[in-house]
């Protein structure tokens, strides 16, 4: 039976340092005016948090994934892997592998991505859920244009923050992540599905916003990572490339978002009573800058 990682609230290999002191804070802390760069527009690129023995672990790890059947896969939240010839549909995706895998578990616990995590939510950083984008080699995976609140509005408040952190150089050709600029300020939009037409967002936007819809490509060197905002406009074109392309999802909230669902949250996770707050074994917190 494969262990359930969601039972250690701490890393279980050397792999990753936490952020435990002062010190760790300030190696790791974003500049000022990066800060004021994701206020303005809705999103930070270029951030640095996997070095290269990061990189290999994560690799092998993804690559446990993308069979039909992996390992621990009960224990996941969703997954999805299409083998169609279907250019927009085949691309491997899941939640939940940090409850199977070391590297991607202690990876939470990352000072590279906690310390600049809690700046930018404002406070203590509580994990909501992970995934993995797997796009194969010119077989595309587009991943239409959405915001990911419109997926959460089973939690509240809205305060809540995704690294995208690219396990693989993250190109133009290799359907790279767009972000439109300033789209946090707009108000939730319809939610769309994630695979298919990346035309489709045009129906649903205003005169205004369609002026102002103007995507900025995030190129990326691997172990780099951007961070962005619950309602920034995103999405990744097909990977016309002959090179795989792997990405790595962190989401998090701020500690004290609360479920606004008697639904379970996650699949296989219990329901927290609505109003009740994210905790326990499946939403641990990582790091409360108050404490260090």
């Amino acid at each position: 039976m494969t262990r359930d990682l969601a039972e250690t609230h701490e890393p279980v290999n050397a792999l990753f340092r936490p952020a435990r002191t002062r010190d760790d804070w300030e190696r790791h802390r974003l500049g000022d005016e990066q800060v004021e760069f994701f206020r303005e527009n809705g999103y930070l690129t270029g951030v640095r948090v996997l070095e290269p023995e990061h990189l290999s672990a994560l690799r092998d790890e993804v690559e446990t994934l993308a069979g039909a059947e992996p390992a621990g896969r009960s224990l996941l939240y969703e997954y999805h892997y299409n083998e169609s010839t279907d250019p927009n549909r085949r691309v491997m995706h899941c939640l939940g592998h940090w409850r199977v895998l070391p590297a991607f578990h202690d990876l939470l616990w990352s000072a590279a991505f906690t310390v600049p995590a809690a700046q930018l939510l404002g406070g203590a950083v509580r994990f909501w859920h992970d995934q993995v984008f797997y796009k194969p080699a010119r077989e595309g995976g587009v991943v239409a244009w959405h915001q990911d609140y419109s997926y959460w509005t089973r939690t509240r408040p809205l305060a809540h923050l995704t690294c995208w952190i690219a396990l693989d150089d993250s190109t133009l050709e290799n359907g790279c992540v767009h972000y439109v600029p300033g789209s946090h300020r707009w108000p939730l939009l319809p939610k769309p599905t994630l695979a298919g037409d990346m035309d489709a967002i045009q129906s649903v936007l205003s005169p205004e916003q369609k002026a102002a819809f103007r995507p900025v490509p995030i190129v990326l060197p691997a172990g780099h990572a951007s961070f962005h905002h619950p309602l920034t406009l995103h999405g990744s074109y097909e990977n016309r490339s002959g090179r795989l392309r792997r990405g790595a999802v962190v989401n998090v909230v701020r500690d004290g978002v609360a479920s606004a669902s008697v639904e379970p949250l996650l699949e296989g996770v219990p329901a927290i009573p609505p109003g009740d707050a994210l905790g326990g074994p499946f939403f641990p917190l990582l790091l409360d800058p108050s404490r260090l």
